[in-house]
């Protein structure tokens, strides 16, 4: 091995440097520039993870990675509960459609599209909704339901699947159904091995995009079930472009084709922290069994007589003999004693030789400390929840803390809607729409309409919002005065503020002229504006009156 003199002069010949066998010169060193690819130190020396493509990281343990998610929230109320904030966060009690029409595409006026806006969505929410649970192909879930459970099943496993069924039911108004499959379903038929165009039962092409689906009959622990061992294989669309599978994966790396929980890079100290309140929890119940106990000083040959030794002889017998003549020498002696008494108390004098020791009730540990707000912490920040929000502690938080706590949660909860709530729902009302148009359902829409199928012009109709849960408030006052100057500044709408309380703002002014209708009628409206009413409801604080006396009438000039 060569070395280069440069090199040498420059480090002093510390380190030998490594020479490429074609050109002679130096190519590094021992370690390498990075602390962190250091394959020498005792730190790392044992840290060698695999290196792998993203299919070939997750496919061989995901199996394993969903049983423990499945584990843990199913035995873990925290993890439980921060789930179920996704859902409520996220979707709500009510997921109410916000058609959005693109009239320019379509060629198309604005009067046309709010139209047909206020038709579509009236026509898809009561389908939708309704109590027959039309979307649900088990008759079981809403339009709502089904997306909670989305949300739901993608914390548990990273992915959500889902066939649109075309159901012959005659009592159905739209034959459009969604059946929600198991992704333990999703797999290569008969065990097929992975490769580069069947990939954990998706079938892809050259460039990796979805074909088609394998779909196992039935769970593979259902082994009474014969179907278990078979699989329909199911296009991602029919040959006009109608979707049949509904797969939402948020790939984290390139060519990534199945998802995995969030939750996986914490189930090791889920476990163990779930584990450790167990046994703190054990031994606070075991700590609190007794009250008291009796001490005795006898000496330890004595002791160990008790216990079967010595001249007790060599059975148990003997030692039973003798802890019974002892216990009932304590027995008779208590029952003769006198009781001393001062004030009123009462003074035990005990049998020679023994002591009451006094037991302290259990403790839980370190269970509501420090040391489990940590825990907690950890847990919140991979649910992407906030500590007060999780364990429900707001004893150390003031406003300002909880509207920054409840902003970053915003922001998560409406990336998370956007990529799998609203995807989901859009689908879900895309398949609707599709139907309802070619059965002439939806009468804003002519002959001389443009056509569904062609160009960009499906993508155009079906294009919506989706209004899901409230963003809630901690203040009202002060953050309704906020959303008030906003729109006075013209920085906000009214569809963006009701939107933010889960509203749909032109219902609210439907009902808002209702109501003013009926109280004009009965000579009880009350202009908002006028500056007495103003004036009325402006609230007092102890500034303007902090003795809270009544206020002096003015005396005339």
């Amino acid at each position: 091995m060569q070395a280069d003199p440069e090199i040498d002069a420059l480090l002093g010949n510390a380190l030998p440097a490594v020479v490429a066998p074609s050109t002679g010169k130096a190519m590094g060193f021992v370690g390498g520039p990075y602390d962190g690819a250091n394959r020498y130190s005792t730190e790392l020396a044992t840290w060698q993870p695999s290196l792998g493509s993203a299919d070939f990281d997750i496919l061989p343990d995901k199996p394993v990675l969903d049983a423990r998610v499945r584990d843990t929230l199913r035995n873990d109320s925290y993890v439980q509960s921060g789930l179920a904030m996704h859902k409520d966060n996220i979707v709500g009690s009510m997921f109410l459609l916000n058609s959005k029409p693109d009239f320019k595409v379509l060629g198309l006026d604005e009067t046309w599209a709010e139209e047909y806006q206020e038709e579509v969505e009236s026509k898809f929410t009561l389908w939708a909704e309704s109590d027959n649970n039309w979307p649900d192909a088990a008759r079981v879930n809403t339009l709502t339901s089904l997306v909670r459970l989305a949300v739901g099943v993608y914390g548990m496993a990273g992915e959500v699947l889902a066939s649109a069924e075309w159901m012959r039911d005659a009592s159905r108004p739209f034959n459009t159904a969604i059946q929600m499959i198991d992704l333990d379903r999703l797999s290569n038929p008969n065990g097929v091995i992975n490769n580069p165009l069947l990939r954990g039962g998706v079938q892809r092409d050259r460039y990796g995009a979805p074909l088609g689906y394998h779909v196992r009959m039935a769970h593979p622990t259902d082994y009474f079930n014969p179907d278990s061992y078979m699989w329909k294989y199911v296009p991602i669309r029919k040959p006009w472009g109608r979707l049949q599978m509904i797969h939402i994966v948020e790939q984290t790396r390139p060519d990534q084709t199945r998802g995995v929980a969030e939750m996986v890079s914490a189930l090791k100290e889920l476990r163990i922290t779930k584990k450790f309140r167990d046994i703190v929890l054990q031994n606070a119940v075991v700590n609190a069994t007794y009250a008291a106990s009796i001490e005795s000083d006898l000496p330890s040959d004595a002791v160990f007589q008790a216990l079967g030794g010595g001249n007790l002889g060599d059975t148990a017998g003997g030692a039973i003999s003798w802890a019974s003549s002892y216990l009932a020498a304590i027995q008779q002696y208590a029952g003769g004693a006198k009781n001393l008494k001062l004030d009123g108390v009462k003074i035990p004098h005990l049998f020679p030789g023994t002591k009451l020791q006094l037991r302290p009730a259990g403790q839980g540990g370190p269970l509501g400390t420090e040391f489990e707000q940590s825990l907690l912490r950890y847990i919140a920040a991979n649910l992407n929840v906030s500590y007060e929000q999780l364990s429900r502690d707001y004893s150390q938080s003031n406003y300002s803390s909880i509207r920054a706590a409840m902003t970053e949660t915003w922001k998560f909860m409406q990336a998370r809607k956007r990529m799998v709530a609203d995807r989901f729902a859009s689908s879900i009302f895309r398949l609707w729409l599709e139907e309802a148009i070619n059965k002439n359902q939806i009468t804003t829409l002519s002959k001389a309409s443009p056509s569904f199928y062609e160009g960009l012009n499906a993508d155009a109709y079906a294009k919506c919002e989706w209004i899901g849960a409230s963003r809630g408030q901690i203040d009202e006052l002060k953050e309704t005065q906020a959303a008030v100057l906003r729109l006075d500044n013209g920085l906000s709408t009214l569809e963006d503020e009701h939107g933010r309380m889960g509203k749909d703002w032109r219902a609210v002014i439907r009902q808002r002229k209702r109501e003013k209708t009926l109280l004009v009628e009965a000579g009880l409206y009350v202009d908002p504006n006028s500056q007495n009413t103003k004036n009325a409801l402006k609230p007092s604080t102890e500034a303007d009156n902090p003795d809270n006396k009544p206020a002096k009438k003015k005396q005339n000039a």
